[in-house]
C-alpha cells in the first residue's frame, strides 16, 4: 500500500480523499494556488505545496508543477479527484513516465473513453447500444453540416474530448447547425485547448441514467447499481439520486451487464461512470464515460455501503477489490443536492465572497461534503459548488422528506447560493412523483431558471 499520496485537486473533493487516506494510515499532500492559501484542504494534509497563481492554468492545471511537488514531496502517488487534469490522458502518462501511481485507468484508457468517437466505436465493437451519431471527430462546420443532415435532427453537437456540460450545444434544424457548431467549437477550444467536435442524434426528453462500476488489476468488474442525474441545468447536474425510479428490475440487471461488458471491453481499471440516455419506452442508449471519480458518488456509497475513494486507492496500489458482485446489497434511496455559491434570481451568477455565518446539519443518515468553513473566502476562480448534502433514507419518500428537512436546516450566509431553489425543486409535485426528463429545469422554470408552472 501507499506511504503518501498526493491530492492533484482542491475544495470539497480533495477534502474527501485526504480522509479516506487519514482512515487508511496514508500520509497526504495537498497543492493549492495562491488564491487556496487559507483552504481546508492545504490545512487537513499532512503537507501542502503552493503551485502558483489562482488561474488554474498556472495552477491545478499546471502538469510540471504538480509533479514536481509529488517528487519532491516523495509522494508515491497522485489522484486527481474530479476536473481538472482528472481525465487528462497526457497527465496520466507523464505521472507513470515520472514513477507516481495515477489513481485512475491508464493514459491509454482514458485517451480512449474521453474521445467520443473512439468511444463510440469501441462500444459498438462490444455490442453495446449507441446512439446514432458521427463516426470520427469533426473539425469544420461545413463537413459538420452535412454529417448532421445523414444523422437526421436534432443534433447534440458535443466536445470530442471533455464533459461537464462544456461546448454542448443542440441544433434543431440546419438553418441554426452552423452558429451551434461554432458557438460549441469556440467554448470546446477554451474548455480543453481542442477543437475536435462530435456530432448525435439528440433523444428527446430522456432521463439521464449512469451506472457505476469498480474493476481491478485482477480482472473484476462490478457494478454497484444506477444513479439517475436527469435534474440538470444547462448540463450541468443539480441533483442526483440512487436508484432511479425509472428503472425496472429487468432494466436495471440490463443496464448493470452492460456496464461492466463495457469497462471489460477497454481493459478498465478504477471507479468509473457508465452514461446512458434511457428513453420513454426503457430503451438505453451509451452516452459516454467517465473514467474517474463522480461529484455524485456518495449516493452510492449510501446504497451500497462501499468507499469508491478507498476502493480507487486499493485497485491502484495492485490490489483486489475488496468485494464481489454477490456481496453487493443495494439498500434504500439516496439523494444529493449541489450547493453553489449563486443567484438563481440573476441567471444563476456566480457568487463568490467570504462566508459570514454557517451551519451544516447532521443526523441519521445525512452526509455534507463541503470545504468551506465560517470566515472562509469563496475565491472567484473556481466552480462555484461549495457544498453537497447528501441523505439515505429506506425509500425515495422518505429521503425527500429527509432533504427538505435537512435543506431546512442548512445556513450559508455572506454569499447567494441555489439553497432555495434546490428546496424548491424538492417541492414540485412532478419530483415528488418522479416525472423527470433532462428538460425538467426548462419546463418548470425556464431558461433562465425562474418558476413557470404551479405545483
Amino acid at each position: 500500500m501507499f506511504q503518501k499520496i498526493l491530492i492533484a485537486n482542491r475544495g470539497e473533493i480533495a477534502v474527501r480523499i485526504i480522509r479516506t487516506c487519514r482512515e487508511m494510515g496514508i500520509c497526504t499532500v495537498a497543492v493549492y494556488s495562491e488564491a487556496d492559501r487559507d483552504a481546508l484542504h492545504a490545512q487537513l494534509a499532512d503537507e501542502a505545496v503552493c503551485i502558483g497563481p489562482a488561474s488554474p492554468m498556472e495552477s491545478y492545471l499546471n502538469m510540471g508543477r504538480i509533479l514536481s511537488a509529488a517528487i519532491a514531496t516523495k509522494a508515491e502517488a497522485i489522484h486527481p479527484g474530479f476536473g481538472f487534469l482528472s481525465e487528462n490522458s497526457r497527465f496520466a502518462a507523464m505521472c507513470e513516465e515520472c514513477h507516481l501511481a495515477f489513481i485512475g485507468p491508464s493514459a491509454q484508457v482514458i485517451e480512449k473513453m474521453g474521445n467520443k468517437a473512439e468511444a463510440r466505436k469501441t462500444m459498438v465493437q462490444a455490442g453495446v447500444p449507441v446512439v446514432p451519431g458521427s463516426k470520427e471527430p469533426v473539425y469544420e462546420a461545413e463537413e459538420a453540416l452535412l454529417q448532421a443532415e445523414k444523422i437526421g435532427f436534432p443534433i447534440m453537437i458535443k466536445a470530442a474530448l471533455g464533459g461537464g456540460g462544456k461546448g454542448m450545444r443542440v441544433s434543431v434544424c440546419r438553418e441554426d447547425f452552423l452558429e451551434n457548431f461554432r458557438m460549441a467549437q469556440t467554448e470546446t477550444l477554451h474548455a480543453f485547448a481542442d477543437n475536435a467536435m462530435y456530432l448525435e442524434r439528440y433523444i428527446e426528453k430522456p432521463r439521464h441514467i449512469e451506472v457505476q462500476i469498480l474493476a481491478d488489476k485482477q480482472g473484476q468488474v462490478i457494478q454497484l447499481g444506477e444513479r439517475d442525474c436527469s435534474i440538470q441545468r444547462r448540463h450541468q447536474k443539480l441533483i442526483e439520486e440512487s436508484p432511479s425510479c425509472a428503472v425496472s428490475p429487468k432494466v436495471r440487471e440490463q443496464l448493470g451487464e452492460t456496464a461492466c461488458r463495457a469497462a471489460l471491453a477497454v481493459g478498465y481499471e478504477s471507479a468509473g461512470t457508465i452514461e446512458f440516455l434511457l428513453d420513454k419506452s426503457g430503451e438505453f442508449f451509451f452516452m459516454e464515460m467517465n473514467t474517474r471519480i463522480q461529484v455524485e458518488h456518495p449516493v452510492t456509497e449510501f446504497v451500497s455501503g462501499v468507499d469508491l475513494i478507498k476502493e480507487q486507492i486499493r485497485i491502484a496500489a495492485g490490489l483486489p477489490l475488496s468485494v464481489k458482485q454477490e456481496e453487493v446489497l443495494l439498500q434504500g434511496h439516496a439523494i444529493e443536492c449541489r450547493i453553489n455559491a449563486e443567484n438563481p434570481e440573476n441567471n444563476f451568477l456566480p457568487c463568490p465572497g467570504t462566508i459570514q455565518n454557517l451551519h451544516i446539519p447532521g443526523g441519521k443518515g445525512v452526509r455534507v461534503d463541503t470545504a468551506v468553513y465560517y470566515g472562509y473566502r469563496i475565491p472567484p476562480n473556481y466552480d462555484s459548488m461549495i457544498m453537497k448534502v447528501i441523505v439515505h433514507d429506506k425509500d425515495r419518500a422518505s429521503a425527500i422528506a429527509k432533504m427538505r428537512s435537512v435543506l431546512g436546516e442548512v445556513i450559508i450566509e455572506g454569499v447567494e447560493t441555489n439553497l432555495d431553489f434546490q428546496y424548491d425543486i424538492l417541492n414540485q409535485r412532478d419530483f415528488e412523483e418522479g416525472n423527470v426528463t433532462t428538460h425538467f429545469i426548462e419546463e418548470h422554470y425556464g431558461e433562465r431558471g425562474e418558476r413557470t408552472c404551479p405545483d
